[in-house]
């Protein structure tokens, strides 16, 4: 279906796109489901986005780094990083953590442009993130603001699958540094759009190895698995 289909119907203005964008975005492919395949036949794309701040109705995406996950592998030569054109009024102090200057930002890449450019590197991927319901909203707020497109595709959530699958780890709630420091992980550098997607993925990978001794190694079953942790942890919570 085409992206913009459903703004036209309501009259709706579409985005300013150009032409050579357009047929850019209606050849993205169509998102997958989560099916019965294994872990190692999925291709996930690990997602970060450093934003303005935490509001995910009113803040804004600044930079996104992500890596691919394919055949059981990070494909570091196949890393997206950009950080997208703003001109801030104000200089929050989530952008001081990010350490991202007022001038790269100023010369960053256009929002429809950046975003269209990281779509067409997803591709029909699963995507993974660190606290994902965050990625997702504000992912699918920007595409759908800077290019009219309904993001579809599934998300699954490190910071679930992490306690669910290293219940003796101890880590409730975890932050990605503490598992980055469960699991040894040499990251130097944090709070930075690539790095964060990395080591993200480095987790991801040894996630999968322990589903796959748990005979989890199903992407439908995990998760609908976490799905089924997930609520169950809300549930322990508002009892508490």
């Amino acid at each position: 279906m085409n992206p913009f289909a459903f703004l036209s119907s309501l009259g709706i203005d579409r985005p300013s796109l150009d032409d050579g964008q357009r047929r850019r975005l209606r050849r993205l492919p169509t998102p997958p489901h989560l099916d019965s395949r294994p872990l190692y036949a999925q291709r996930f794309v690990v997602l970060d986005l450093e934003t303005t701040g935490l509001n995910v109705d009113r803040d804004i995406v600044l930079s996104i780094g992500a890596v691919v996950i394919e055949n059981d592998a990070i494909d570091l030569a196949r890393q997206f990083e950009c950080t997208l054109q703003r001109r801030l009024r104000t200089v929050t102090e989530s952008v001081l953590i990010h350490g991202i200057a007022p001038s790269a930002l100023a010369g960053g890449t256009a929002p429809a442009e950046a975003l269209l450019q990281f779509m067409e590197y997803a591709g029909d991927c699963v995507f993974l993130a660190f606290h994902a319901p965050f990625d997702q909203r504000m992912l699918g707020r920007a595409l759908k603001d800077e290019l009219g497109y309904t993001l579809r595709h599934p998300f699954l959530d490190v910071a679930d699958l992490a306690p669910m699958l290293f219940p003796e780890a101890l880590v409730h709630p975890g932050g990605l540094d503490q598992w980055i420091q469960y699991f040894k992980l040499d990251m130097p550098q944090r709070h930075h759009a690539s790095v964060d997607a990395l080591a993200t993925a480095e987790i991801a990978l040894i996630l999968f190895n322990r589903a796959r001794r748990m005979a989890l190694d199903n992407m439908a079953e995990l998760g609908e698995r976490a799905a089924r942790w997930h609520r169950s942890r809300r549930a322990v919570h508002h009892s508490l």
